[in-house]
């Protein structure tokens, strides 16, 4: 669960990163689609958050078989976000 939740975390500090670049991109051609690009990286963030909320708080309820499939998850999530921020700059 430790493991699953420094990806979390991890996942979140791209996000924010993506989240400024798209904002400072934003103020500088006022382009429509970066908002989409702001509100999907937000909702990830949420999404990262809850994430990381349910494996601190309700931790004693997930059985030990789905902790590998967490940390799957959360690692090719992490490496999605990495590459659109690759793309991005």
């Amino acid at each position: 669960m430790n493991i699953s939740t420094v990806v979390s975390v991890l996942n979140v500090g791209v996000l924010l990163t993506l989240f400024v670049i798209y904002a400072r991109i934003y103020n500088k051609t006022r382009a429509v689609f970066t908002i989409g690009l702001m509100f999907f990286s937000v909702m990830l963030i949420l999404h990262n958050l809850i994430a990381v909320y349910a494996y601190l708080v309700m931790a004693p309820l997930y059985p030990a078989d789905l902790l590998a499939y967490f940390v799957a998850i959360h690692v090719a999530e992490l490496v999605g976000i990495i590459s659109l921020l690759r793309v991005t700059l």
